[in-house]
């Protein structure tokens, strides 16, 4: 019997990750997850396997590099049947990376190896509504986002991007409604019901959404959701006649076989920069959170898993995206568990990086950024580490990180989880 997989798509910072990790607490179902990011950092993948549970059953299965569509005749066909054929599992669940296009991907599962032990269901895309709004919503009613096509360099605008994970899903989910007003959140269904007509459009805080609603979608329709005719026809009115054949084609690709797919690296065609930053020694708090405060505007998203000095315990997550910067524990450090946990947590992830004194507590950031000097973003990062002296220093006389001064950050680090 086929599984049945579904496609999470939205674009950097979204909240494809939060909704996901909400989904795996909350859904009785079994459910495998495979997780792609930029970068050789993978993010996100690390956070879905802390949210889970050793005894479950659950797989979490990683992909790095970004370029997922690529990947998809090598690495993600061969890792999905395999994960299918060794493993019991009810449901596949697909996280793209953030600068991933979804219509690709979603062959694959139709027409390509994968096809045979999956059965596509869904295709979700997540949509920030403050920053949704913030590019579109002062728009005429009328008038609905357009491509920009490529500039001088021949990147695209990251806007596009966007549009393409919009226009290519079955399930619109609107997220971060608490950031935006009533009327702001009506203008984003509106414009979103405008590009993609034939989508359910759902709202929500926090990623907080019925897992029936995202699990039990009726089988995905390729064809239909290549033709969706309401956002086209309005797009084919303002261009010329060529001009909108190339856009109803993807810019010339043929639908019909994806082998003609442009095989150029996402980051490549939206002009982005992606960096990595890796250290087993901890932030200095203040100097951290003085730092957050004033990251460079080049900055598009940073994520990832901070070792913070005078949280021994807590593994924080720093998300920076747009303009809003998170820190929230979001687990425990290994090494601050019992011997028998540790035990069993490292014999379950025999790659684990393990230092003799600290164990897994480590700081791993991905970078993403456009006109970013990512050397100077990471000597400034290094900055902030404790020095010789403060790492042989009392550490409780470190201030933690607050919120005071913030401007647009948000903290949640008061949390002792067990």
């Amino acid at each position: 019997m086929s599984v049945p997989v579904t496609i999470l798509c939205g674009e950097l910072g979204a909240g494809k990750t939060t909704l996901l990790s909400e989904l795996l607490e909350t859904s009785e179902r079994d459910i495998a997850v495979l997780v792609n990011d930029v970068g050789a950092v993978n993010v996100d993948a690390d956070l879905v396997e802390a949210r889970t549970d050793l005894t479950t059953g659950e797989e979490v299965l990683a992909l790095e590099n970004g370029c997922i569509c690529c990947s998809l005749g090598g690495e993600l066909s061969r890792s999905v049947i395999q994960l299918w054929k060794e493993h019991d599992f009810e449901y596949l669940i697909v996280e793209a990376s953030g600068i991933g296009e979804p219509e690709p991907i979603a062959r694959q599962f139709v027409r390509g190896p994968a096809g045979g032990p999956y059965d596509l269901d869904a295709v979700i895309t997540v949509v920030d509504a403050r920053r949704f709004y913030d590019r579109f919503g002062d728009s005429a009613a009328d008038e609905p986002p357009t491509r920009q096509g490529p500039d001088e360099t021949g990147s695209r605008p990251l806007a596009d991007l966007l549009l393409e994970q919009v226009e290519f899903c079955d399930l619109l989910v609107v997220n971060k409604c608490d950031l935006v007003s009533a009327a702001e959140r009506e203008r984003v269904v509106a414009l979103l019901e405008t590009l993609q007509p034939r989508a359910e459009v759902v709202t929500t805080e926090y990623g907080d959404v019925d897992p029936e609603t995202l699990l039990d979608s009726e089988r995905f329709d390729l064809e239909a959701a290549t033709k969706s005719a309401g956002w086209k026809q309005l797009l084919e009115d303002e261009t010329a006649h060529d001009e909108s054949k190339a856009a109803h084609d993807h810019g010339g690709h043929n639908h019909d076989h994806d082998h003609n797919h442009d095989h150029s690296h996402p980051s490549e065609r939206y002009g982005v920069a992606v960096d990595t930053y890796h250290r087993q020694r901890p932030f200095h708090p203040e100097r951290f959170v003085a730092l957050l405060a004033d990251l460079p505007d080049g900055l598009v998203r940073a994520k990832g898993l901070c070792w913070v000095a005078n949280r021994e315990r807590q593994a924080i997550t720093m998300s920076y995206a747009g303009t809003e910067t998170t820190l929230e524990v979001t687990g425990r450090w290994i090494a601050s568990l019992s011997d028998e946990r540790q035990a069993a947590f490292r014999d379950s992830q025999p790659d684990l990086t393990w230092d003799e004194e600290w164990g897994d507590r480590e700081t791993r950031l991905a970078l993403i950024g456009r006109n970013l000097a990512m050397d100077d973003l990471q000597a400034r990062l290094d900055h902030c580490l404790l020095t010789d002296d403060e790492l042989d220093a009392d550490w409780s006389t470190f201030e933690n990180p607050a919120p005071t001064g913030m401007g647009d950050m948000t903290t949640v680090v008061s949390d002792e989880r067990s």
